[in-house]
């Protein structure tokens, strides 16, 4: 414990001092003070002018990521999920209110607005200072230039200078295996928002350098410029180049498109790859050294990523839903473990080699230690294709699926479970977070009852799920894991009540055709394994040896190759050594470097899993013969012996014709510490937050979990 509170006060003082650097950077004290001193100290034959920004920008946060790794282990080791803390939530529970509810933005908290307001100002700190700087006597006037146009140039290449400092931040959000992002209770899933706003934020600063440029070199007739790539100099054509892949991701990305054309969106995006490497070639070396550590974690990440979805999972079983919900139940080892809400990515060759899709984890990876659900709605092309495949397979000859997958991602811990009461609000398939919730304290209650050594206490859950047609009721279903016994009783301290509405059916409307709930058993493959952790049990102290020795493996090779054979280029007879190919070297150490460090720990931990872990038991339980969503309506009509998920059953009400009155529900939790959780459609979540952020609200601690980005 105090282990872990000291790491935190030296990450927070070296986070500190690495924001001081960047508002430091533009001013004339770094520029006329710091950076000649600095320069005699850190640039020597061995890093050029590389040597002060690995030292200021890089080497703090690969620092911050390689011993947050250290932290995040010791969290996992000593952590108690259930443990309560009211009195630290309630002195911290106005930072995460909602104070700002808005379609362009989401829902924005006090912290997040603190700091968006922050970052603005240090955009705005920075260009006034670049633009003052260069006013002040250090213009770039090129042979017959006015000086306005000479001012006009050095406002739009500030602009890229502003631009830069969004990219060091920009891939943090889009790193799922981040080492950073649970220093500050940070999920990737959670933090996309921050990449869309820096994305488009980043790209309107760009497509103003670049429209600056060109009306630049248009009104000193220099537009022969466009076409310069210097040996000497930033390259114009790889800027360009850049700007092209830019434009195309930025356009395809809003809203609008994304989600009527996701596959557009989808392969586009892919061009991120290009966009990097001009981008870089446009910025040199030296810049690149400012934004390298969001890219090398990322390309860590990657990598990683990769690695893991080479490998064939097993797929155990798929239950099909008349709602167009398919479940998928994958074999796993019990060192894979994660937290409710988690995500998995998944890739189903047969339906697109290349299409890879995030669905939520309905499973507790403690109730179920050798299996892996996630849920999937069938919403677009890919999910359609998919439920019409499983649903030909009894009809067919076909007895396997091959399967990849990537994670599962979530939050490294399960703060949302120490609050008094918890209440969940979701919309259609919305309910599907909180499905693993539910296992996970099903299985918290059942435990404490066989274990008496058990003292901590549960949230009393209450479950508001808002549902279309009545068929979409046998989404509660999924409450159940389908490896669980159906005669299993559950504890007397589960303090569980579900209010279910229907909103279009004034009554139990069931179309004859669509009675049964279908489910699939997949036969073994030779060739598949169940799921395993990328870096094994003790994943975090893997990632951070990863990070750590790949970047020293890094600045060892780039000092070698610096001091050994551009130095002697760059002050011997054959003049300046290409700029470009400067970058490219530091490019490709980089990309070397991860690919050895990462594969090496990878293939080392493959090799020590035990051979055991193909062998999967064969389970299968007899499908469900119930109409579905039965369980959870007409119980008068049969005996509650006959009942066999009886616990939830009685805890379950079905409201039909109506939709559930948030205010009113909300109102009556009277509790000092009562967690609010909503994930379903945008009004839906945008009601919730307002009820939260007005005074009605003071004893409610919101949380929005979001997959609509």
């Amino acid at each position: 414990m105090i282990i872990q509170k000291v790491l935190k006060m030296v990450f927070f003082v070296v986070f500190l001092g690495w924001l001081m650097i960047w508002i430091m950077l533009p001013t004339k004290t770094y520029k006329n003070k710091w950076t000649p001193n600095l320069q005699m100290k850190l640039d020597s034959t061995y890093f050029e002018g590389q040597g002060i920004n690995l030292l200021l920008l890089t080497f703090p946060v690969m620092f911050i990521a390689a011993f947050g790794c250290v932290y995040l282990h010791l969290q996992r080791k000593s952590e108690k999920l259930y443990t309560k803390s009211a009195s630290k939530t309630g002195r911290l529970a106005f930072l995460r209110r909602p104070v700002l509810v808005m379609p362009t933005l989401g829902i924005v908290t006090l912290t997040e607005l603190a700091f968006v307001a922050m970052f603005i100002a240090l955009l705005i700190w920075s260009l006034a200072n670049y633009i003052y700087i260069s006013y002040s006597g250090h213009l770039h006037m090129d042979k017959g230039v006015e000086v306005w146009q000479a001012k006009f140039r050095s406002v739009s290449l500030r602009l890229g200078y502003v631009g830069n400092i969004c990219w060091a931040f920009l891939f943090f959000p889009v790193t799922r295996g981040s080492s950073i992002l649970p220093l500050v209770g940070l999920t990737s899933e959670s933090s996309i928002k921050y990449h869309i706003w820096l994305g488009h934020l980043s790209n309107l600063l760009f497509l103003l350098h670049t429209i600056g440029f060109i009306i630049y070199w248009g009104i000193t007739h220099q537009m022969s410029l466009m076409l310069e790539w210097s040996s000497t100099w930033v390259s114009n054509v790889a800027g360009e180049i850049a700007m092209v892949f830019a434009a195309a991701m930025w356009i395809t990305s809003f809203r609008p498109i994304r989600r009527k054309m996701f596959e557009v969106f989808f392969y586009t995006h892919q061009l991120y790859a290009l966009y990097i490497i001009f981008y870089v070639l446009h910025v040199g070396a030296a810049y690149f050294c400012m934004i390298i550590p969001g890219i090398f974690l990322f390309v860590i990440d990657r990598h990683l990523r990769f690695l893991q979805s080479r490998q064939r999972v097993r797929l155990l079983a798929a239950r099909l839903l008349p709602s167009s919900m398919i479940e998928l139940n994958f074999a796993k080892s019990p060192e894979v473990k994660y937290h409710p809400t988690s995500i998995m990515f998944v890739n189903i060759p047969s339906i697109s080699k290349l299409q890879w899709h995030p669905f939520t984890v309905i499973s507790s990876s403690n109730m179920e230690p050798d299996r892996l659900s996630v849920a999937i709605k069938c919403q677009g092309s890919w999910s359609r294709r998919l439920f019409e495949s499983l649903s030909s397979f009894s009809s067919s000859s076909l007895d396997h699926l091959q399967v990849s997958v990537e994670g599962p991602y979530g939050p490294s811990s399960s703060q949302f479970l120490r609050h008094e009461t918890l209440v969940m609000v979701s919309g259609g398939s919305g309910i599907t977070p909180f499905i693993s919730i539910i296992r996970e304290i099903i299985h918290q209650t059942n435990q404490q009852q066989t274990d008496t050594a058990a003292s901590s206490k549960l949230p009393n859950v209450l479950l508001i799920c808002a549902f279309k047609t009545s068929a979409d009721l046998a989404i509660l279903d999924l409450l159940l894991p389908l490896s669980l016994d159906p005669s299993s009783r559950f504890s007397p301290q589960l303090h569980l009540r579900i209010e279910a509405y229907v909103t279009r059916d004034h009554h139990q409307q069931l179309d004859p055709a669509l009675k049964l709930i279908q489910t699939t058993w997949f036969k073994p493959d030779p060739l598949d394994s169940p799921i395993t952790p990328a870096l094994g049990s003790n994943s975090w102290l893997w990632l951070g040896a990863i990070i750590a020795s790949s970047f020293a493996m890094f600045l060892l090779l780039l000092g070698i190759v610096t001091r050994y054979y551009i130095y002697p280029i760059e002050h011997g007879d054959d003049g300046n050594y290409h700029f470009s190919y400067w970058t490219l070297w530091e490019m490709f150490l980089m990309c070397a470097c991860v690919f050895l460090a990462s594969s090496g720990v990878f293939l080392w931990r493959k090799k020590g899993a035990t051979a055991g872990g193909r062998q999967v038991k064969s389970m299968e339980i007899p499908t469900p013969t119930a109409s579905p969503g039965s369980w959870f309506s007409n119980v008068e009509e049969r005996g509650v012996e006959s009942v066999p998920h009886q616990s939830l059953v009685e805890a379950t009400n079905v409201h039909y014709g109506g939709r559930p009155d948030l205010k009113k529900s909300l109102s009556e939790c009277k509790g000092p510490d009562t967690g609010v959780l909503v994930c379903g459609p945008t009004e839906m979540r945008h009601e919730v937050a307002k009820i939260c952020a007005s005074g009605l609200g003071e004893n409610l601690h919101f949380e929005s979990i979001s997959f609509n980005w």
